[in-house]
């Protein structure tokens, strides 16, 4: 058994790079791989589209890299041959596909992402499909080291691997500082997400007045959490404050001064999305620029995120899950996987904001990397080699979290599909319109229902008969321009729940 599986697409590499720049890759994979093995590790590189190579695993080639199904099928026939700990996929999804998961909220003029894109279905066991609900129950470490989208030679990818090849771990303490951006008017939601994660210390810096430019000794920190807005295909994010949206943090800013070995966690809309810079005539995404200067992790989503302003829910939750983790000791992969399942695990249903959250919110990095090193135990074995000790350990966490994965598959009841043509009752279209004009919407606002698939049915006697009645039958989901916005601006999402036929609860969210 492999520890590691580096998984990428030769014949794709080559038609960005040509024949010289796919020999220089692979130069760069075999070092990564002899690097791992000098850290005990056992890692193995596998073309996706070599045909002989995936029939001696006994799974099928990938011939076309713009086959997501295939690519989805390709990935599992390998992963079930060799179960390895980590599986790293290189390359953007250019190179190897996302995931078309679809997205639960779409609605043209409203959500417009009509598919939520990500890696989510490559870290579980389930056969392809679009629907996210089906991928509630991630089992595997996964992450994705991206190249850049469109490039034609190599250096970025190859850099990339370079600091995958020689990371090293660091005492806690060396992550203990953080730098911490937010929204102005999201001050709140922001310093609870701190709070959560580092404990007590100082607040997030606010856009505006902070921004796009932050001194080299801000963004020194090797934690960083970002909570501003996104856009699609922009080298930007922006701070808010009322009608205005001024630039907080872009790719030029940050340039010379991410320090090798940070890790970011950012909510923004479009976050991690690989646009193509090359054919747009744009500097490299955020994410990229991370990654260029030696960042170890970048957490983040690849379409529209929602969270709330004075609370935390959704891309608040999945970004603390992962930087707390990594805190905790969990490698790059490991972390993402943990967020995916605490995401899950505290959410009482998935509703369709949470499915979203869940399917869009990708990891890029070598999954094997450790940023914090856990202490580990004076002792020496006398029976197994450091690196079997931490194989060892490694198979029973693995085993852990495949446990947990299976259960939440297996129990958590979700809510994707929309029921456009069922009628909502008089009472709670009432409701709805009173909840429509507190977030800002028309009384008048649309609300589509969801059905709550999986949720426990009575088992007889009073008690089966509470819990049943406690459980959602139904969630709605508006998505509209508040009012008060410009039509350029920011939406806002409202879910509500309904137990009995009766809305007893609700949620405001805000485009991030």
């Amino acid at each position: 058994m492999e520890d590691k599986v580096i998984l990428t697409h030769r014949s794709a590499l080559a038609a960005k790079y040509g024949s010289d720049g796919g020999k220089k890759i692979h130069a760069a994979l075999t070092a990564l791989v002899a690097a791992d093995e000098e850290r005990g590790f056992k890692t193995r590189l596998v073309y996706l589209d070599d045909v002989a190579a995936m029939k001696k695993l006994g799974a099928a080639a990938l011939a076309s890299n713009k086959d997501i199904r295939g690519a989805k099928k390709a990935i599992d026939g390998v992963y079930k041959a060799l179960k390895p700990d980590y599986l790293m996929i290189v390359g953007a999804s250019d190179v190897v596909p996302h995931q078309d998961m679809k997205n639960p909220a779409f609605k043209a003029g409203d959500d417009d992402d009509e598919f939520a894109y990500g890696d989510l279905p490559y870290a579980c066991d389930e056969s392809y499909g679009r629907d996210p609900a089906k991928f509630v129950g991630p089992t595997r470490v996964v992450a994705r080291l991206p190249d850049l989208t469109g490039a034609k030679e190599p250096s970025h990818l190859i850099a990339l691997l370079k600091t995958a090849a020689q990371w090293k771990g660091r005492k806690l303490s060396d992550y203990s500082g953080y730098f911490g951006l937010s929204a102005a008017v999201w001050k709140i939601s922001s310093d609870l997400s701190l709070e959560s994660v580092f404990g007590q210390g100082k607040g997030a810096m606010l856009a505006p007045p902070k921004g796009p430019v932050f001194p080299a000794s801000a963004l020194s920190a090797l934690m960083h959490f970002i909570n501003c807005h996104g856009a699609t295909a922009t080298p930007e994010f922006y701070g808010q404050s009322g009608n205005k949206y001024p630039v907080s943090l872009t790719t030029k800013s940050l340039k010379g001064k991410i320090k090798t070995g940070t890790v970011a966690s950012a909510e923004c809309c479009y976050g991690a999305e690989l646009y193509n810079p090359m054919v747009l005539g744009l500097d490299m995404p955020i994410c990229q620029s991370y990654l260029r200067q030696g960042a170890y992790g970048y957490f983040g989503s690849t379409t529209i995120a929602y969270g709330p302003a004075d609370s935390n829910g959704s891309a608040d939750l999945i970004c603390q899950y992962f930087l707390r983790s990594i805190l905790e000791g969990a490698s790059i992969g490991e972390a993402a996987l943990l967020a995916r399942q605490q995401f899950v695990t505290k959410a009482q249903q998935m509703d369709p904001m949470d499915l979203k959250t869940l399917a869009q919110f990708c990891v890029y990095g070598d999954p094997s990397i450790h940023p914090v090193l856990k202490p580990e135990a004076k002792t020496k074995s006398m029976v197994a080699s450091t690196a079997q000790t931490a194989r060892f350990r490694r198979s029973e966490t693995r085993a852990k979290l495949k446990q947990t994965g299976d259960f939440l598959k297996a129990t958590k009841p979700t809510a994707s599909k929309p029921e456009p043509r069922r009628r909502i009752a008089a009472k709670a279209k009432s409701t709805l319109a009173r909840i429509a004009a507190e977030g800002g919407l028309s009384r008048k606002q649309a609300f589509v229902p969801y059905k709550v698939k999986g949720a426990p049915p009575p088992r007889g006697g009073k008690k089966g008969v509470a819990k049943a009645a406690t459980a959602p039958s139904r969630y709605f989901l508006a998505v509209g321009m508040p009012r008060s916005q410009k039509p350029d601006g920011q939406k806002i999402a409202v879910i509500a729940k309904e137990v009995g036929g009766k809305i007893i609860d609700y949620r405001i969210y805000y485009q991030r």
